[in-house]
């Protein structure tokens, strides 16, 4: 048994768990305010993963400013996403937002493909130290500042939530849409802010990501994998989203541990967080944090 390697594995999955807890929270934030879920959540960090890199390295700006102007992009991105293609089905069956979103990753993938190529692309190197040891534990940089930004943005999501003024009001609308309106808060507003929150937390996740492991289509199969986080932690719950992506994460890299220690089977860290999420809904259908609904007839 090899310790050092279950450590750096452990250390690993809280950091890359940090970060699908954050695009965990993206989705839980769209369903809150909606009751939708958006499968294009992948494409999302597709599209803010090539968009910061289209300005690294066209446009020569520094990280920092692409980062900045990529967030701007990525708020406007979900906007008129939100007012152009899902406004309309406002009032239409659940069903049928569900299909739409599945149809607009399915367009971006493409999109991506059209405009930027197949092959996966690296960006500029943004750190001089791409490794720093971390109790005698070598971490990537990135995975560092990744950590850093997560945790930043899940106090964000608490304070933003139990705070201020528009949390508020996604929180009624959450509650109840009818009500919300009754007391004058404008749920088209509401849904166009949380998806544009989302889709600027997602364009984060997507450029720690593609700094990594570089910029290519591979990047939307993160929105199937933080999937079981959501779900495990409840599909209701930023709490639950936090918490089921640092599972997910330790599942992940235990599961590796496991298959490259005793097992050699090759693709234990990709089904791990299944099984998981299998084993913890057999106990609790609702996910850990997630509202239970009772309807009595």
């Amino acid at each position: 048994m090899d310790l050092t390697l279950l450590l750096q594995l452990t250390l690993n999955g809280l950091i890359v768990g940090a970060l699908y807890g954050v695009v965990a929270m993206s989705f839980v934030l769209i369903y809150k305010a909606s009751q939708v879920v958006n499968f294009a959540q992948g494409e999302f960090l597709l599209v803010g993963a090539w968009v910061c890199w289209w300005f690294l390295t066209e446009w020569q700006l520094p990280f920092y400013a692409g980062f900045i102007f990529t967030l701007l992009f990525m708020m406007l991105f979900g906007l008129v996403l939100q007012m152009v293609v899902l406004r309309p089905l406002i009032g239409e069956p659940v069903i049928s937002v569900i299909m739409a979103t599945i149809g607009l990753g399915i367009f971006f993938q493409a999109l991506m493909k059209w405009i930027f190529g197949v092959f996966a692309k690296p960006f500029p190197p943004i750190f001089e130290t791409e490794q720093v040891r971390v109790l005698g534990l070598e971490v990537q940089t990135v995975y560092l500042a990744s950590l850093g930004v997560s945790l930043l943005i899940m106090a964000g999501f608490g304070w933003f939530f139990k705070a201020s003024k528009h949390g508020l009001a996604m929180r009624a609308t959450a509650f109840d849409q009818q009500v919300a309106q009754s007391l004058g808060v404008s749920v088209p507003k509401v849904f166009a802010m949380s998806w544009a929150i989302s889709a600027v937390v997602s364009a984060v996740a997507g450029v720690v990501v593609g700094v990594v492991n570089g910029v290519s289509s591979a990047l939307s199969f993160y929105g199937i994998k933080v999937f079981p986080a959501v779900i495990l932690g409840g599909l209701d719950s930023i709490l639950g989203a936090v918490l089921g992506g640092v599972i997910v994460g330790l599942l992940e890299n235990w599961a590796h541990y496991i298959d490259s220690q005793w097992l050699n089977w090759g693709n234990m860290f990709q089904i791990a967080p299944f099984y998981g999420l299998v084993l913890i809904l057999l106990i609790k259908p609702y996910g850990l944090f997630g509202t239970r609904n009772i309807e009595r007839v």
